[in-house]
């Protein structure tokens, strides 16, 4: 009889609502305003820091109008991950995971392996490469998504 009693009281309290992860994390959004208005038009961040662990959004390498060189495209791209990776308190070394993806992987790989050497050292993280048919925006190369986290210093 007692258990009966109770049941009624227990289901009288209010439900607690806890955060979520993401809601207690660290968001950054650009801090270009026009990227910042495509981000909250789209809703995602460049990246988000949750414990020890930062997780970029993928960024999009695209050719200029007139270029070429696959090269200076993935040296724009990794320009904007090293500022981003910065603002969040990290640096190239603590890289963990990198995910790429890649319309046309047989012509982009010699590319983005050169320029992804130019900032990261040994030892080298996860990589997976992934052959995709298609980007946003069309006009995408590759798209470079990464975990880095945090050096223990700013944890």
């Amino acid at each position: 009889m007692k258990s009966i009693a109770i049941l009624p009281l227990l289901l009288a309290i209010p439900a607690v609502s806890t955060a979520g992860a993401r809601q207690e994390a660290k968001v950054l959004l650009s801090e270009d305003p026009e990227e910042r208005k495509f981000q909250e038009a789209w809703g995602y961040a460049d990246a988000v820091i949750t414990g020890d662990t930062i997780y970029l959004s993928g960024v999009v390498v695209g050719l200029r109008p007139g270029e070429t060189d696959l090269k200076i495209a993935y040296e724009r791209a990794f320009k904007r991950i090293g500022a981003i990776l910065t603002r969040a308190g990290a640096s190239w070394d603590d890289v963990v995971d990198i995910t790429s993806f890649h319309p046309d992987l047989t012509t982009q790989m010699p590319a983005i392996v050169a320029v992804k050497k130019q900032y990261i050292g040994n030892p080298p993280p996860a990589w997976t490469a992934i052959q995709v048919s298609r980007l946003i925006p069309n006009s995408g190369i590759t798209e470079i998504k990464m975990v880095a986290k945090l050096p223990k210093a700013r944890r």
